[in-house]
């Protein structure tokens, strides 16, 4: 063979025995061989892989992990958050159905369930799920989803989620429910009665801010139909992506009790502090849901928190600027502390009104607790809080 043709063939395959390594591979490639037409067969009856969108090594590996974690069925593995979310949505709802969600909700959450699926007929009503009369009152005819966050983002408000199960099921619905801030460490949602569980792997789950992945945990037959929407939609997640997941994965037992008694005692010390005006933390008492936290949260609640502060824009900028360690970022669930605002970020998009009702002003701030010395978290708020001595 010519040189053209030779390049393309050495190198591919590795001889000797290479089927065990210690560390799972990462499986790099958009297709599989298949020797023969019966090969074919025997990998389309779940065999093996053949294309890269209907399935991948990787993408098995760590949906077995999540299965595991949030003691479900099945999972599917999708390329972000927001994939999830979408694609289990898409799989429960069809034109005509209603959504009853809770009010205080991720806002590109609540774009995907008013303006995305909206487009296609779906309604929507949001009410507090702390007040099960509300949302009683709120159910309709049409009414197949309930939606909610463990703790929702960024007012860190609790649900009972064993209620809200008895009353999905009652009127016949199935309750998803989103447990990205709390994780499977902290507390496994379809243990209560939730039938779907989605996650931004992204954050706390990976841990390390260098990737992006989503996940639907369910039983194996919602599974299947949420996995044929993924296909048709190609919200899968790519190789390396889930392998950096995986990896993560095996050490979330170890990182877990960190973050938490990290966000536990910077809440404490920042409630102390009278420069702060409020803090809403599930682990404080006086937070309102403090003691439901307690009973279903496992090992603690959870590793965000929000705090008030005074509705100066310049004050607020000198705060961030006189932080030494900790940094504004768009994301949360990472090894480094950060911090977000939410009227200026994730909830830019919801109507001033809408907000005012969720209680997001524009001094409240949304603070991912990451895993420093607690004492030097501290002290780095402490001295940064100055911006708003008088």
């Amino acid at each position: 063979m010519s040189r053209d043709t030779e390049i393309l063939y050495r190198g591919s395959r590795v001889s000797g025995k290479h089927d065990t390594p210690e560390c799972e591979p990462i499986y790099l490639t958009n297709a599989f061989h298949a020797a023969d037409l019966d090969e074919l067969d025997f990998v389309y009856d779940g065999g093996g892989f053949a294309y890269n969108r209907s399935g991948n090594p990787n993408r098995q590996m760590l949906a077995e992990s999540m299965t595991y974690l949030e003691n479900g069925g099945d999972s599917l593995i999708c390329n972000c958050g927001m994939s999830a979310i979408t694609t289990a949505l898409q799989t429960l709802l069809k034109a005509g159905d209603h959504v009853l969600s809770d009010r205080t909700l991720y806002g590109e959450t609540i774009d995907v369930i008013s303006r995305v699926l909206g487009k296609f007929g779906v309604e929507a009503t949001y009410v507090d799920f702390s007040d099960l009369d509300q949302m009683r009152a709120a159910i309709r005819p049409n009414t197949r989803v309930f939606y909610t966050e463990t703790e929702s983002n960024p007012m860190m408000g609790v649900v009972d989620i064993d209620a809200v199960a008895e009353l999905a099921h009652h009127a016949g619905c199935a309750l998803v429910v989103d447990n990205t801030f709390t994780t499977p460490y902290v507390i496994r949602p379809l243990e209560h009665g939730a039938d779907v569980v989605v996650s931004s792997l992204t954050k706390f789950v990976n841990g390390h801010g260098d990737t992006l992945c989503g996940a639907v945990t369910g039983t194996k037959e919602f599974i299947q139909k949420a996995y044929e929407i993924q296909q048709f939609t190609g919200s899968v997640a790519d190789p390396f992506s889930c392998w950096a997941v995986s990896r993560s994965i095996r050490t979330l037992n170890l990182r877990m009790p960190r973050h938490l008694d990290n966000a536990r005692r910077l809440a404490q010390a920042l409630e102390a502090d009278r420069r702060v005006c409020r803090v809403v933390y599930p682990g404080l008492k006086s937070h309102p849901q403090h003691e439901l936290a307690s009973r279903i949260f496992e090992h603690g609640c959870g590793a965000m928190l929000s705090i008030y502060v005074p509705e100066d824009r310049e004050r607020i900028n000198a705060f961030l600027h006189g932080l030494r360690y900790v940094r504004y970022a768009m994301t949360l669930g990472g090894p480094r502390t950060t911090i977000a605002h939410p009227v200026t970020s994730s909830h830019h998009d919801v109507p001033e009104e809408e907000r005012q009702k969720m209680g997001i002003t524009f001094g409240l701030l949304r603070i991912s607790v990451g895993l420093e010395d607690p004492e030097d978290l501290i002290a780095d708020f402490s001295g940064a809080l100055g911006a708003f001595e008088a």
